[in-house]
């Protein structure tokens, strides 16, 4: 009996392991494999806790603004679909793994939790814990406090967070805390502009008039670069991003067009120095000092990956403008699009394995993404109106353009999949984005 009673409580502990063993397993989503999932995401009820043993603790008047700045967050994801705390029977409340009702959560088929807890301290917003459960093990995947919270910090605190919440999932943070450069429309003129790609916190970059367009952020996130057009022709601006300055350099050509920089920090710019337009490389004192391109055609919109091996560009060498590829190591240029007449505005992904560009179809411009391992095109926009101008984010995974769908242009977000398109709400005409990773100057305050 003895010998019975120990194989039974040996066999139920290796049971009981099994069992065990998938929620010890991280809930992760391949965002760049084909057939992502999705994952269904409670915001729990927040809770207010006091800092003073025996009294009433209440909720600051920035807890429902957290709330809906997070909402808006995370639905910009689209492997993430949020759930009403109508779904849910039973509480949708609680702020640590004793108090939240997971088994409730799990019934109606939530894979994670998100719980908000005030620390009532008496004075301004108090303080404030955030964390993240995967529910069917009830384990915390992540959490975060901030003390002495104030209203304005709000959109930092939701980005900031949803960043981290991206990072669990996909192992990429930087959506939430970089930036989009874009051109605007103000009057007459034509202005470079940057903004969250949710639309918040917008910056005008440029109050210098006529047309300055082409914006192109530096690989480290602390410059600008774009075309500024004067009557006395093409100039090169460059912003500071610490300082607020912007240098226009006369690189003494009359053609001055989109501007890259690689990421050593150099930049390259198409000019029209010997009679047509070609790709060159400009020195540390922005002086043109090696072509990089060199056809009777016009070469133009340079693209570069993140360890500046490769470069797209458009060129016209076959009569229309199509996609090329640059090795910046052997020189060796090779054709990269055969299908369709007119493809422009190349973007290279970071990891230098995908080019975005715009292709003419015959109900209008499309974005497409080519992927130089396999060879295969595949359309990610599909209108109405015409898209234009992609620009890869710094995860490699979304794809900002500008599109007049809805009747002027403005700037939408895609993913190389083709997820439906989400507009980035910023006010009127808007196009021309170009994406940069630039939190680690947000860190530092700059």
């Amino acid at each position: 009996m003895l010998r019975f009673k120990w194989f039974f409580a040996l066999l139920l502990a290796v049971v009981l392991q099994a069992v065990q063993a998938p929620t010890a397993r991280a809930l992760t989503i391949d965002i760049y494999g084909p057939g992502q999932r999705q994952v269904n995401v409670c915001l729990l009820a927040p809770v207010a806790v006091s800092a003073k043993p025996g009294a009433a603790p209440h909720l600051p008047d920035g807890a429902e603004r957290l709330e809906n700045l997070m909402r808006q967050d995370l639905s910009f994801l689209p492997f993430i679909k949020l759930m009403a705390s109508s779904d849910i029977l039973g509480s949708t409340s609680g702020a640590t793994a004793k108090e939240i009702d997971f088994h409730a959560l799990t019934l109606a088929q939530a894979d994670l939790a998100v719980s908000t807890s005030w620390i009532d301290e008496g004075r301004d917003m108090g303080s404030l814990e955030l964390r993240l459960f995967e529910t069917f093990s009830g384990r915390r995947i992540l959490g975060k406090a901030y003390a002495n919270v104030q209203q304005e910090q709000l959109p930092l605190i939701a980005d900031r967070f949803c960043s981290l919440v991206m990072q669990a999932l996909t192992g990429k943070s930087a959506f939430f805390t970089s930036r989009l450069a874009y051109v605007k429309e103000v009057g007459h003129s034509k202005e470079i502009y940057t903004v969250g790609p949710q639309g918040r916190g917008q910056l005008r970059v440029t109050r210098l008039g006529g047309k300055n367009l082409s914006p192109a952020w530096s690989f480290d996130g602390r410059k600008l670069a774009f075309t500024v057009l004067t009557p006395l022709g093409h100039r090169l601006g460059i912003w500071d991003r610490a300082t607020g300055r912007i240098d226009r350099k006369n690189l003494n050509c009359n053609t001055v067009i989109s501007p890259a920089f690689l990421p050593d920090g150099h930049i390259a710019v198409a000019l029209d120095l010997a009679g047509r337009t070609s790709i060159y490389l400009l020195s540390d004192t922005y002086e043109p000092s090696t072509a990089l391109t060199s056809s009777r055609a016009i070469d133009v919109s340079p693209s570069f990956s993140s360890d500046g091996a490769k470069m797209a560009f458009a060129s016209g060498r076959y009569g229309s403008p199509l996609i090329f590829l640059l090795d910046m190591k052997t020189k060796e240029v090779r054709r990269v699009t055969f299908k369709g007449k007119y493809n422009t505005s190349p973007s290279m992904s970071p990891d230098g394995r995908f080019i975005a560009y715009s292709s003419m179809l015959p109900e209008g411009h499309r974005i497409f993404v080519h992927d130089l391992a396999t060879g295969r095109d595949t359309q990610v926009s599909f209108g109405p109106g015409n898209d234009e101008e992609p620009a890869f984010g710094p995860d490699g995974y979304f794809i900002a353009f500008s599109s007049s769908r809805s009747g002027v242009y403005q700037l939408y977000l895609t993913t190389r999949h083709g997820d439906a398109a989400r507009r980035i709400p910023v006010e009127g005409p808007a196009f021309s984005p170009a994406w940069g990773d630039v939190d680690q100057l947000l860190v530092r305050g700059q």
